[in-house]
């Protein structure tokens, strides 16, 4: 009887010529590629945003003092408010708003036409309010540094005040 050879294992044969899968590879790498300088090119070829406006500037730095309303004395916050408008004033509209004392910064202000006469009522009385805080050291209060950042807040957001705000703080002249 004849001798019956196991069966032999199986034979891999791949079922795609050499040729093909190169090119297959070659291809797939040149997309990648090209997705991958597309991409770097339109990062590159991106605007950057423009930088923040003076008047964004100032509403962040009026939101920030907000949250610092129950920590600072009034003094201090009236110091800390003056000078974030002072600084707007001084970017935006290029017055020399934080080198002058209030009078004089009210008498230019008085000649330019950068401002209604709501706005100028408004900083006005905002600005008295700030040197009776802050030089005559009357005695004043969280609502009166409320007051001033609300103040302060609607002069940068451009709304004219028609009726002249009160320049005491806590009902003292």
């Amino acid at each position: 009887m004849p001798t019956i050879r196991d069966i032999a294992p199986p034979i891999d044969v791949f079922p795609y010529p050499m040729w093909m899968v190169a090119t297959v590879c070659g291809v797939a790498l040149l997309l990648v590629l090209l997705v991958i300088w597309l991409a770097v090119r339109a990062m590159r070829n991106r605007p950057t945003p423009p930088p923040p406006t003076p008047q964004q500037i100032a509403l962040a730095q009026l939101e920030e003092a907000r949250g610092r309303i129950e920590e600072l004395a009034p003094y201090e916050f009236s110091i800390l408010v003056s000078d974030i408008l002072r600084s707007y004033i001084t970017q935006r509209y290029s017055l020399r708003a934080t080198q002058q004392t209030s009078p004089e910064f009210l008498a230019s202000l008085s000649r330019s036409s950068h401002f209604t006469h709501g706005e100028k009522t408004l900083l006005g009385a905002f600005l008295e309010k700030c040197d009776l805080i802050k030089f005559a050291r009357i005695d004043a209060t969280r609502d009166d540094s409320a007051e001033l950042l609300e103040q302060a807040i609607r002069f940068v957001k451009g709304a004219a005040i028609s009726e002249p705000a009160t320049a005491t703080a806590g009902g003292a002249a």
